[in-house]
C-alpha cells in the first residue's frame, strides 16, 4: 500500500512576502511625505501672501492716517513733495506732545527698493521742527543715519511710485500744481486730494499697479 506523502506550511509569511509588504509600506510613505511636504508648502505660500497683503494695508492706513492729521503751523510748511519723497507735518498722536515730521519714500536697503516710512520725535518749537524737516530731507535724499535708519519702517518692496495732488477740481503733478513748488511761501497750502500710484513687482500678491486717493477730511463741496 503506497504511503502519502504531505506537507504542511507553517505559519507566517515568506520573505519575499516580507519584501513586498516593506517595498508598498515604503512607498506609501514617501508618498505620504510628499503630500504633507505640499500641503506644508502651499500653507507657506499662502501665510507669506497673506502676510503681504495685510502689511501692504497696513502701509496705506498709516499713508491715510499722515495725512488726515496733517497739521498747518505758522511759518512751517505743513506738506511738501520734491519728485522722491513726502515730508508732512502731522499732529502726534499723544496728547500734548507738539507735532511730528513724517518722510515717506523709495529707497534701496539690502539691495531691493522699498516703500519707506519715517518720523521724528515729538517736536514742540519752530526750531525743533526745523532740525527735524532738515534730518527727514537728508534722510530721503539718500544720506541716512544709524538713528534714521532706526527709526524707518520698511512697507513693502516697490516698484515705482507717483503722486498727484488736486486743486480745484483737476489733477495735477505736485511739481507744477500751485503752492506746492519749492519757490512758495514756507505755509504751503494743503491740496484737496492726494493720489497714490504704486508699482509692486509681480512677486506681490497684489503685484502691478495700486491706486489710493485720498480726500483733505475738512474739503466743503464735492470730493475731488
Amino acid at each position: 500500500m503506497a504511503t502519502r506523502i504531505t506537507s504542511r506550511r507553517a505559519g507566517g509569511f515568506t520573505l519575499i512576502e516580507l519584501l513586498v509588504a516593506l517595498a508598498i509600506m515604503a512607498l506609501m510613505a514617501t508618498v505620504g511625505w510628499q503630500a504633507l511636504a505640499g500641503m506644508q508648502t502651499a500653507m507657506e505660500v499662502n501665510q507669506r501672501h497673506n502676510d503681504a497683503v495685510l502689511t501692504t494695508e497696513a502701509g496705506l492706513n498709516q499713508w491715510a492716517a499722515d495725512l488726515d492729521a496733517v497739521q498747518d503751523i505758522p511759518q512751517t510748511r505743513s506738506l511738501e513733495w520734491d519728485g522722491r519723497a513726502l515730508r508732512l507735518t502731522r499732529r502726534a498722536p499723544e496728547a500734548g506732545a507738539g507735532a511730528r515730521v513724517v518722510a515717506w519714500t523709495r529707497a534701496e536697503r539690502d539691495g531691493i527698493a522699498y516703500w519707506l516710512r519715517w518720523q521724528s520725535g515729538p517736536v514742540t518749537t519752530r526750531e525743533g521742527w526745523q532740525a527735524a524737516w532738515a534730518t527727514a530731507a537728508a534722510w530721503t535724499q539718500g544720506a541716512p543715519t544709524s538713528a534714521t535708519r532706526g527709526t524707518e519702517v520698511r512697507i513693502v518692496a516697490l516698484t515705482g511710485w507717483q503722486l498727484f495732488f488736486n486743486r480745484g477740481g483737476a489733477w495735477s503733478n505736485p511739481l507744477s500744481s500751485a503752492g506746492a513748488s519749492a519757490g512758495t511761501p514756507e505755509t504751503s497750502a494743503q491740496p484737496d486730494g492726494i493720489r497714490l500710484i504704486l508699482t509692486l513687482p509681480p512677486v506681490h500678491p497684489l503685484g502691478g499697479t495700486l491706486v489710493r486717493d485720498w480726500a483733505r477730511p475738512t474739503l466743503t463741496g464735492d470730493a475731488p
